[in-house]
């Protein structure tokens, strides 16, 4: 059986393994692969807890933040293929927005699926939402019933807490995965 060659992946120098694990030449060169593996290990450590405690600290209003990004990005992923809800162009490889039927404003349905839709940016930030566009044509996404629905709830409150923001993010970032695993 011919031995395998392997280059250290400290120093870079060639040589003959004593077992296939082995991935360095030397005894000193051992102690540095350790030293960065823990050095490694503690910052990803570090990474986590700071991520912990900056979730610890923050307000109700920046998870609200945080879901309205997440949910966002369900929604450019979502509808990538259907083209922008008002005009009708293609969103493939431009800039296009999550744009809402009725504005994030109108918190019942802000985080409502039905009342978000892929918008080309011209539309939903220089027309102001071409609302009227939008509205003749949600219709080809949504029943009028849907559309009715989104009338008669749009001045609903929302009253999330903390715990059930965090489960909507997990819950959109799931369908995220779903739709990306999917294509």
């Amino acid at each position: 059986m011919k031995e395998q060659v392997k280059q250290c992946a400290i120093c870079g120098e060639k040589f003959h393994p004593h077992k296939s694990t082995q991935r360095v030449c030397s005894m000193q060169c051992a102690i540095q692969h350790a030293n960065a593996k823990t050095k490694e290990d503690a910052i990803k450590k570090a990474r986590k807890e700071k991520k912990q405690w900056h979730e610890d600290a923050m307000t109700p209003s920046e998870w609200k933040q945080k879901l309205q990004r997440t949910f966002n990005k369900f929604i450019r992923i979502r509808d990538l293929n259907k083209g922008c809800v008002s005009c009708e162009r293609s969103l493939v490889g431009i800039k296009y927005d999550a744009g809402h039927f009725y504005a994030s404003t109108y918190e019942g349905i802000r985080f409502n699926e039905l009342n978000v839709h892929a918008q080309c940016v011209h539309c939903n930030r220089h027309k102001g939402s071409n609302a009227h566009e939008y509205r003749h044509r949600i219709t080809n996404r949504i029943t009028p019933e849907q559309l009715q629905w989104l009338d008669d709830h749009r001045h609903d409150e929302l009253k999330l807490t903390v715990p059930e923001i965090k489960q909507l993010i997990d819950t959109y970032k799931q369908k995220i995965k779903e739709l990306k695993n999917a294509h």
